[in-house]
This record gives structure tokens, C-alpha cells and sequence, in this order.
């Protein structure tokens, strides 16, 4: 599993006008191809009567996932551009239509490659992006006596409190990054004196914004 990586941050959609035509970049994240077809078929269904719907994914850790249509426009002209985009913003699981609605002013093919990097950019910026951290789930186990100390220091901390439960004991979930297991673990154990259990769980991928 990667450390970290970047994807967008929801479904959405965004439109430009250039020279007359429409172009509407949809955007969604795909952790498979049967996911990014789907996208894309749902997509042709929603804009039947639409000049083009050109499309391109890129999906698994390594990239090795990648397809670029250019659904009738000029060969390179459309699906190249767009994936082109996603490479650049070094984004994984991600799926892009771009729909055209001709105006009536033909673009060359250096205006439509830069169309159709515009659209998909525009549309990235208004969807938004995701780092995507490879976190471990730890489990801190204390008596009650300790909450409010723990708490506090875990709140002014740089690991997010996932939850905490009130039982028998207090238990607060926390997420740490791989490479400080070792160094919160620790640290737990001189806030409480030894007094606390510490114990590894799950990993997870843990979503913050991104912004350049």
C-alpha cells in the first residue's frame, strides 16, 4: 500500500464556453476500471445527443491503469490532453468525461488540446483534491483518571482523535502515521506512566485536503 498518494476529492462537474461550444469536464474517482466505465457509460446515457464525450482514467498505485478516448475528435486532440492533466497533478483513481457540445467554430488541433487541458483542470480546481495518508489506527486504553490529560494533550497534538469510547475503561482511537508508531507509542507511555494499553489496529487511508 502507498504511503500516500492524491486523488479528487468528490464527484462533480464544471463547464466553459470557448469559440461557442461547451465543454462540461465531469470528474469522479474510480478504484477500478469497471468503476471508471461505469462513469463513463453513465455519463454518454446522461448526454446522448452531445457532439462528443471524450474520456481518460488512471487507476491502481502504480499507474498501470490508463485509457484515453477521444470519442470522434481528432486522434491525440481529446483523451491525451485530459489524462495528460491527471499525470501532471500526479492524481491516481481518477476518472474524466469531458462533453462537447459543438458551437459551430472549428479549434485546430492545438485549440482543441488546449480545450480540453483547460476543461479538465478547471474541473479538478472546482472538484477538488485529496491527499490520501496511510495512517494506523491506535487503541489507548486508560482509566478514567487519565481522559482529561490524554485528551488535551492528543487535541493540541498532530494525531487526529478518531473516537472515544466510554466503557469499563476509557478507549480513544487515534490515527498516527506509519512511521510514528513507535515515537506515539512512547510518548503514550510517559503521559500515563505506563499505566496505559497501547495497541496497533487497523490501517486506513486518512483524507485531508490539498491545496498548493
Amino acid at each position: 500500500m502507498l504511503s500516500h498518494y492524491y486523488t479528487v476529492k468528490t464527484t462533480g462537474e464544471h463547464e466553459i464556453v470557448i469559440e461557442k461550444s461547451r465543454f462540461i469536464a465531469q470528474i469522479s474517482r474510480a478504484e477500478t476500471e469497471e468503476e471508471a466505465q461505469e462513469f463513463i457509460q453513465t455519463i454518454k446515457k446522461k448526454h446522448w445527443n452531445a457532439t462528443h464525450n471524450c474520456s481518460a482514467y488512471l487507476i491502481g498505485e502504480n499507474d498501470q491503469i490508463q485509457k484515453a478516448n477521444d470519442d470522434g475528435e481528432p486522434s491525440g486532440t481529446a483523451g491525451v490532453p485530459i489524462l495528460e492533466v491527471l499525470k501532471k497533478r500526479n492524481l491516481k483513481d481518477t476518472v474524466v468525461v469531458v462533453t462537447r457540445y459543438f458551437g459551430g467554430i472549428k479549434l485546430g488541433a492545438g485549440g482543441l488540446i488546449r480545450a480540453y487541458g483547460k476543461s479538465t483542470s478547471e474541473g479538478l480546481n472546482t472538484v477538488g483534491v485529496v491527499e490520501r495518508r496511510l495512517v494506523q489506527i491506535m487503541h489507548v486504553k486508560v482509566d478514567y483518571t487519565w481522559l482529561g490529560k490524554l485528551e488535551k494533550e492528543l487535541r493540541a497534538s498532530v494525531y487526529p482523535i478518531k473516537e472515544i469510547h466510554y466503557l469499563d475503561t476509557v478507549e480513544i482511537e487515534v490515527y498516527v502515521d506509519e512511521d510514528k508508531v513507535q515515537v506515539f507509542t512512547d510518548w503514550m507511555v510517559e503521559l500515563t506512566n505506563g499505566q496505559g494499553q497501547i495497541e496497533g489496529g487497523d490501517q486506513v487511508y486518512l483524507e485531508e485536503d490539498y491545496v498548493k
